[in-house]
């Protein structure tokens, strides 16, 4: 299992266990994260997976797809460690990965 930590933007922290291999996002939406919508279901065509990754897990990721560098233009109030959540897969090199999700999404 993979440890998630979601930071609402009120700053509740909750600690989610996942399955290898399954994203950042779809963990999220099962247990419940209000604040992570993922309304197009991880094909990577919205924004409204947007979160902020902290920033000693940042580095961690593979690097920005152009798709998903252009879809977080509609992100609101993107900042340089914004990610959308569907293309963080989850490994064990990420395990305790720490994300924050923003007031609300695009």
């Amino acid at each position: 299992m993979v440890k998630v930590v979601y930071v609402s933007s009120a700053g509740e922290r909750r600690e989610i266990e996942a399955e290898p291999g399954m994203t950042v996002m779809e963990t999220a939406v099962k247990h419940g994260i209000d604040e992570i919508v993922g309304e197009c279901g991880g094909a990577c065509a919205c924004a409204t997976c947007h979160v902020y990754v902290a920033p000693e897990w940042f580095e961690k990721l593979p690097a920005v797809s152009p798709m998903e560098s252009d879809m977080l233009d509609f992100a609101v109030d993107p900042r340089p460690n914004s990610r959308l959540s569907c293309q963080i897969s989850l490994t064990a090199e990420l395990d305790g990965i720490v994300v924050e999700t923003p007031e609300r999404q695009g």
